[in-house]
């Protein structure tokens, strides 16, 4: 069996004593001509996976911050089509793991089979769907699996021993650990949860765990990197690009800015 991105970029990661980070980035804000020339930045400048937000118009797992870039994204009027070809322009520049991080109802509209088909071929290498829970998930997962897509599953801080049992069987690539319960968004530090969750989930998987919702200083990225194999940065990365008014001057000052929460060189 081939080995896939994400499982091989923590496995070299693994070995070289080093942890993930993963930042999410929503596709079309400002512009997916502007999303197509930061991945590859994001790449340069430290990132070993990223999240490509496709927007919905109810995002009940996003905090104001990703759903204001959600709602620029969607004045473009993007099909999922657009995202997908936008995927085929980056994968020209960069082999950076890609998950696409989106709700079931752009998915339904599109078709299930159609875009795990369509994002397998663009280069797409996962999936994330917060809205599908792992009760509903046999169809998603095995139509996922058929096309090489890895499916990520969240695990909350209020999910029970039973229940992280099922999400972890339902998972491929790593489990997604939300750090505190509630929707995204910037916190001035990490939840007393985060810690007993990663090793509620580690009993019962052998897979990577990584660990996002609130993470938004290089503190916090440093402090996840102690207890999880990945730290994944959302709404500081996308309010940090809605203070840039020239798009242009985007790719290069949101790769400085994953070079600070990460510790390299600005």
């Amino acid at each position: 069996m081939t080995e896939r991105r994400i499982g091989k970029m923590f496995r070299e990661l693994k070995s070289r004593g080093t942890k993930a980070f993963i930042p999410f980035i929503m596709a079309g804000d400002p512009d997916l001509e502007t999303t197509v020339q930061l991945v590859p930045e994001l790449e340069r400048s430290g990132s070993h996976i990223i999240e490509l937000g496709v927007p919905f118009s109810d995002p009940v797992a996003d905090g104001p911050a990703i759903q204001r870039a959600g709602m620029r994204a969607l004045r473009h009027q993007y099909k999922m089509s657009d995202y997908l070809k936008a995927v085929e322009s980056i994968r020209r520049n960069t082999n950076v793991p890609l998950l696409l991080f989106s709700y079931f109802n752009p998915v339904y509209q599109y078709g299930l089979e159609s875009l795990a088909r369509d994002a397998h071929a663009a280069g797409v290498d996962g999936i994330l769907i917060t809205d599908i829970t792992p009760e509903e998930a046999s169809q998603y997962c095995a139509c996922m699996e058929a096309n090489e897509l890895d499916c990520i599953f969240l695990a909350a801080p209020t999910s029970s021993d039973d229940r992280i049992a099922k999400i972890v069987e339902c998972c491929r690539g790593f489990v997604y650990v939300v750090s505190r319960t509630g929707v995204t968004g910037v916190q001035q530090q990490l939840s007393d949860t985060v810690i007993p969750t990663v090793e509620r989930v580690r009993r019962f998987t052998r897979l990577p765990v990584a660990v996002g919702f609130g993470i938004s200083g290089p503190e916090q990225v440093r402090a996840i990197w102690e207890i999880a194999d990945g730290a994944v940065v959302g709404s500081a990365i996308v309010s940090e690009m809605g203070k840039i008014k020239n798009p242009k001057e985007i790719p290069s000052g949101i790769g400085e800015f994953c070079r600070y929460l990460i510790g390299l060189p600005r």
